[in-house]
């Protein structure tokens, strides 16, 4: 899970940089403050230049309730792009 801060999100690039390189199935959680600035996810993940399939939970890092919703969006996410990879060694 790569934690997105709108207000820095040229920090961002280098976990995203190390998870995709690796391909290690990864979520961005988008850290929403309050009176901050609300940005669509479509437009963040124009600006992250990420795949259209992978998923951005919106969050609030302070709240326990949305970090466990955060990290049950990443188990999905992980289990349904294992169950989409081809079985290797298997003709």
């Amino acid at each position: 899970m790569v934690l997105a801060d709108t207000r820095r999100l040229a920090d961002s690039f280098p976990a995203i940089d190390y998870f995709e390189r690796r391909q290690i199935p990864f979520i961005i959680a988008l850290n929403c403050f309050d009176g901050a600035r609300r940005y669509n996810t479509e437009d963040v993940r124009m600006a992250l230049d990420l795949e259209p399939e992978l998923p951005i939970v919106l969050c609030d890092a302070r709240s326990k309730e949305s970090a466990k919703d955060v990290l049950i969006a990443l188990v999905e996410h992980v289990l349904v792009t294992a169950s989409e990879e081809p079985l290797s060694g298997i003709a």
